[in-house]
């Protein structure tokens, strides 16, 4: 096992749940697996099988490329559209996530308050 792969996949995916507001074990049901299994993959003590790194993606709402360390910090890597400093692409991915979960009226409230902070 790479484990140096293995521990990014694990940051990663420890990351974006985070910023999706779930716990471990709701990630784990989505993707089919034992809350203990999951809970190995993002300490970064075993690998993910190819089909189970797709599932992620799906659920955790990151490319394989990000999940696997190829882009955002790898030196070289262009920072991702919309990014603003180090940490515009996660603070935007947390508020997509939280605006995902929103109903009509809290979204209209939501782009109001943006317009006005934009001003």
């Amino acid at each position: 096992m790479n484990e140096e792969l293995a521990i990014r996949i694990g940051s990663a995916a420890r990351e974006s749940r985070g910023q999706l507001g779930l716990t471990q074990a709701e990630v784990a049901e989505k993707l089919g697996l034992a809350h203990m299994v999951y809970s190995r993959l993002e300490r970064g003590k075993m690998l993910p099988s190819v089909q189970t790194l797709l599932r992620m993606c799906s659920v955790l709402r990151r490319s394989s490329d990000e999940l696997l360390g190829l882009t955002d910090g790898e030196e070289g890597a262009k920072p991702s559209k919309g990014a603003r400093g180090r940490g515009g692409a996660p603070k935007l991915r947390q508020l997509t996530g939280l605006a995902r979960k929103m109903d009509e009226e809290q979204l209209d409230a939501l782009v109001k308050v943006a317009q006005v902070l934009l001003r």
